[in-house]
């Protein structure tokens, strides 16, 4: 059984104690958070010992999950790493590629499991879509959420969009040659929507909208290939194909599949990997690609931005056609 520590109790860290408390390859041992109140809930409600900090886990631990804000994670895995754990850290991998790199480094260096909790590539129904793709041609997904304080310490691009990102690139196989992106901030002083354009050399191409100031939650994905088309619900975890045969006659058809808990399936990943040593499915080189997509799209946006701020300096308002009175 692997000894756990679960680095960071709060809203999303909490799904996560909850699976590994009942799970049956793991202990949960510890749960770190600097949050004395928010600490000591988890450890009533799901057991283990609570610690201030991550460095208290070293040598009591054989694995740990790491859901603290994305803007620690180098400093929190590193260390771990560097001391023989485990480690899984959530999406995304960290905040820059520095830091990302400096995970990767250490994880190699040290022989250790490093996996990236992109959830989605466990969800039943993407892990059908991935059985069923041959040449993806075009791509047409919506993420969006209700407003939430959670993760607010990144860009929505970071935040959302960053599972359709790594999953575009592990259905394509390729990373785009041309990113064309927009984006705005609503309601925080980062970006909360974003629209996205990528262009890969094949010919794919793949439009991508997150939204965090949503009405309403929306996580789908559209995908066509020759003579076939895909329509994917992330959350009801659903998906239905629809052929075109060569007489143009159209077949409707939902795929079956056994539905189940992405983010259990996952940990269950994640202790399997740490029991015999395999490669995770989303190992540290798929959440840097994913991430360097992700900057490589936030840069854009900053470029279009300023493109905007230019636009709105030089202009004197809009240009009306000459009413005639």
């Amino acid at each position: 059984m692997t000894r756990v520590a679960v680095i960071g109790a709060g809203r999303f860290g909490q799904n996560h104690l909850r699976i590994l408390s009942k799970h049956p390859q793991a202990q949960l041992v510890a749960v770190v958070d600097p949050d004395d109140a928010a600490c000591g809930k988890a450890v009533t409600e799901y057991g283990g010992q609570g610690f201030a900090a991550a460095s208290d886990v070293i040598g009591i631990v054989d694995a740990a999950v790491v859901v603290s804000p994305t803007t620690t994670h180098a400093a929190v895995a590193v260390p771990l790493l560097e001391a023989g754990i485990d480690v899984l850290v959530e999406k995304p991998i960290a905040a820059t590629r520095a830091e990302a790199e400096r995970i990767l480094a250490a994880a190699e260096a040290n022989g250790r499991v490093l996996q990236v909790g992109h959830v989605e590539r466990f969800n039943p129904a993407v892990e059908a879509l991935a059985g069923a793709v041959t040449v993806p041609l075009f791509f047409e997904i919506h993420r969006m959420s209700l407003l939430s304080p959670r993760s607010m310490d990144v860009d929505v691009v970071l935040d959302l969009m960053i599972h359709d990102l790594d999953l575009v690139l592990a259905l394509t196989g390729v990373t785009p040659e041309e990113i064309r992106a927009a984006g705005i901030s609503v309601l925080s002083d980062k970006v909360d929507l974003a629209h996205v354009r990528l262009a890969f050399a094949n010919g794919c191409i793949a439009n991508l909208t997150a939204s965090r100031v949503s009405t309403e939650a929306v996580r789908k994905l559209r995908l066509f290939q020759p003579h076939q088309y895909f329509s994917l619900d992330y959350a009801k975890q659903e998906l239905f194909s629809v052929k075109v045969s060569g007489d143009r006659q159209f077949g409707f058809a939902p795929i079956a599949f056994s539905k189940r808990d992405a983010l259990e399936a996952e940990l269950g990943d994640f202790l399997e990997c740490v029991r015999t040593r395999r490669r995770p499915r989303v190992d540290g080189a798929a959440g840097l690609a994913a991430l360097e997509v992700a900057l490589d799209i936030l840069a854009k946006i900053e470029e279009h931005g300023r493109q905007v701020a230019r636009t709105l300096a030089t202009s004197a308002g809009p240009h009306l056609p000459n009413s005639g009175s």
